[in-house]
């Protein structure tokens, strides 16, 4: 099957009330090379415990913006070790050092905000895509989270064409500490993401 020619109305009723198991399972099916993108947000231990366990070597893309919290930082480094991670770093180009004297953290309605969440997410964001060339890309994106995403589904297409997976597209946080009890794995709600803020606010890398 051609990710080119995928139907997505139609794969999208194929998978419908399948297990994030079997859908990750199809992904991998007509993937060449795919990607699981994190920020180590809450919960990203269920779609990366997801993967890994279908695909040991899948590649991770982590794009650290530089600001996670500390606590943020300690789940990450425990989730690669335990979770035998294939992480692929990705930082802005400049520190966050440097950027506090040049451009500061701006507040959303600062005309500068475009700029900062271009140096420190998107353009990270695109060196990592174009180095890895993913066809298929599985990411934690649920329904309800944002306008944007309650429009998409299970499997959508990123505008540059690859194949977007979100296994959990449908479930609530409550089947999803229920997974992440069962399978042992760690949560962590001290998460801050200077471009967004605002939980329900899109950062620009999936529309």
């Amino acid at each position: 099957m051609s990710i080119e020619t995928i139907d997505l109305a139609a794969i999208n009723n194929q998978l419908k009330g399948k297990s994030p198991q079997e859908i990750v399972a199809w992904a991998l099916s007509v993937a060449t090379k795919p990607v699981v993108t994190t920020n180590f947000r809450p919960y990203e231990g269920a779609i990366l415990h997801l993967v890994a366990a279908l695909k040991k070597d899948v590649k991770v893309v982590w794009c650290d913006t530089g600001y996670n919290t500390p606590q943020t930082y300690k789940h990450a480094e425990e989730l690669i070790a335990n979770l035998k991670l294939n992480i692929h770093l990705y930082v802005p180009k400049q520190t966050v050092a440097h950027r506090d004297i040049t451009l500061g953290l701006p507040t959303i309605e600062d005309p500068n905000h475009t700029v900062f969440t271009e140096q420190v997410k998107l353009e990270p964001f695109k060196r990592a895509m174009d180095e890895h060339n993913p066809d298929v890309w599985f990411t934690n994106l649920r329904k309800g989270q944002t306008a944007f995403r309650d429009s998409i589904d299970v499997v959508s297409k990123s505008k540059d064409g690859k194949l977007k997976i979100s296994p959990f597209y449908n479930w609530s946080d409550n089947e999803l500490d229920a997974y992440l009890e069962e399978n042992n794995l760690p949560n962590e709600f001290k998460y801050f993401d200077p471009t967004k803020v605002e939980s329900n606010r899109e950062c620009g890398l999936h529309i």
